[in-house]
């Protein structure tokens, strides 16, 4: 059973940086994609970034572009892989919850299958974000 579990969310000012991490188990992530998404409080849940599971990056929202990098974990031969959001330059509209989530799809048709959420079998607990003003 494939899980996922984010970490690094908190407190920050604006203008500040925050690491996110998304620990997945339960098999074998040699094909398709993480994505990070994000839901502030009487909002709909909002791509953020994706990732194949190879490390080659797919997108970001405009939003965040220049910002926010994600990234794969590289260690080897171990029982969890992890995926980064590395998150500068915050700012009060990037308040949110942040989930990761994966897919076993590889899909080469282009990058807005990966930032719709309905594309995703597997999604994690969530974060929180917050950044004060």
């Amino acid at each position: 059973q494939v899980q996922l579990v984010e970490s690094g969310g908190g407190l920050v000012q604006t203008g500040g940086s925050l690491r996110l991490s998304c620990a997945a188990s339960g098999r074998t992530f040699d094909h398709g994609a993480v994505g990070w998404f994000r839901q502030a409080p009487g909002k709909e849940r909002e791509f953020v970034a994706a990732i194949y599971w190879s490390g080659v990056t797919i997108d970001y929202a405009d939003s965040v572009k220049g910002r926010f990098t994600i990234s794969r974990g590289t260690a080897k031969n171990t029982v969890t892989v992890s995926v980064y959001l590395q998150m500068n330059s915050l700012k009060p509209d990037d308040t949110a919850v942040y989930y990761c989530a994966t897919t076993l799809m590889t899909y080469q048709g282009g990058t807005n299958y990966y930032a719709s959420t309905s594309s995703y079998d597997y999604w994690g607990q969530g974060t929180q974000v917050t950044v004060s003003s």
